[in-house]
């Protein structure tokens, strides 16, 4: 049976988008050299991983010569948020505040952060 497409990334199109974010367009060499080496990927993984996240939208690409060079069209941002939207939906009932609740309940913030939350709570009112 097939599985359920999905807009939301995956890890492994997370590793693969993060270096097309830092470095901008990139070939499939490019994007596997950038890659951690504790985690060795085969060219033809890579290539079709980053084929999955065009057809997500993630992605486009150009031809230069014989290769094909990937550039992000999604913003990092954008990837956030729906990501964070997925999350929201599938496990805190679309409520902002029961995700904010669980992340202080089972978090361990030091008192910086806390101070931040605080003022950004403020500064959003």
């Amino acid at each position: 049976m097939a599985r359920k497409e999905s807009s939301v990334l995956t890890e492994a199109e997370l590793r693969l988008m993060d270096v097309l974010w830092m470095r901008g367009p990139s070939t499939v060499n490019e994007v596997l050299e950038a890659l951690p080496k504790d985690l060795p990927l085969a060219y033809n993984t890579v290539l079709t991983t980053l084929r999955i996240l065009e057809d997500k939208g993630y992605l486009s690409h150009e031809k230069d010569g014989r290769a094909f060079v990937y550039a992000p069209t999604v913003a990092r941002e954008k990837a956030r948020q729906s990501a964070l939207r997925m999350l929201l939906s599938r496990f805190f009932d679309n409520s902002a505040e029961q995700l904010v609740h669980n992340l202080l309940k089972n978090e361990k913030l030091s008192r910086v952060e806390m101070q931040r939350l605080k003022k950004m709570v403020e500064e959003a009112r």
